[in-house]
């Protein structure tokens, strides 16, 4: 259980900015157990505000309170993955970007969050930036793709310097557009 987890390691006194990539390793790991053999992909998102470590809001009302606190301030997306395999991690990255959200009034707040409706609340910072979050967004600083909860670069980076690559275009394309896949073992000989 996710929240088990985070509040253990909250617990522990963790530096706040460590925990998405603490949370992507234990969430990779607990499915590495189960799969031996396999190449495990975990991830994790965090906000952090006024340097506290924000949740997702249960409530639309809870969501207007959180959306009034953000706003015209600035918070940091912290985006994590972690790549196990036979129940170690051998490869991890994590980004941050810093996102600004506009000054908001009462009246575009209520106007946003009717758009939104109840899908709002799978965000934690009430806004989607790939659906109606421009709206409310005056600026990002960082990768897009952070913002969105995966630090996509880094892991194709990853992926591009071991022989894992050829099997994730295969997965991707078909393989009529792909060389056939290596042994997944084959590629995990380049990143120990």
């Amino acid at each position: 259980d996710e929240e088990k987890i985070k509040k253990q390691l909250i617990k522990q006194s963790i530096n706040k900015k460590n925990l998405s990539k603490l949370l992507a390793k234990e969430k990779a790991l607990s499915v590495s157990l189960k799969k031996p053999n396999h190449l495990v992909v975990g991830s994790d998102t965090i906000i952090i505000f006024n340097n506290t470590i924000i949740n997702k809001a249960k409530t639309l009302n809870e969501a207007k309170k959180k959306l009034n606190k953000l706003s015209g301030k600035k918070h940091q997306i912290m985006s994590a993955v972690s790549v196990c395999y036979n129940n170690k991690e051998i490869w991890s990255s994590q980004q941050t970007s810093t996102i600004k959200i506009k000054k908001l009034n009462q009246k575009q707040i209520n106007k946003y969050l009717k758009k939104t409706g109840k899908d709002i609340l799978s965000s934690v910072g009430c806004y989607q930036v790939e659906k109606l979050g421009p709206h409310i967004i005056k600026s990002i600083k960082g990768d897009f793709f952070n913002v969105l909860g995966f630090p996509l670069f880094p892991f194709l980076s990853f992926l591009s310097k071991t022989n894992i690559w050829n099997s994730f275009l295969l997965l991707v394309t078909g393989p009529q557009k792909a060389s056939p896949p290596q042994s997944s073992t084959t590629g995990l000989k380049n990143i120990k």
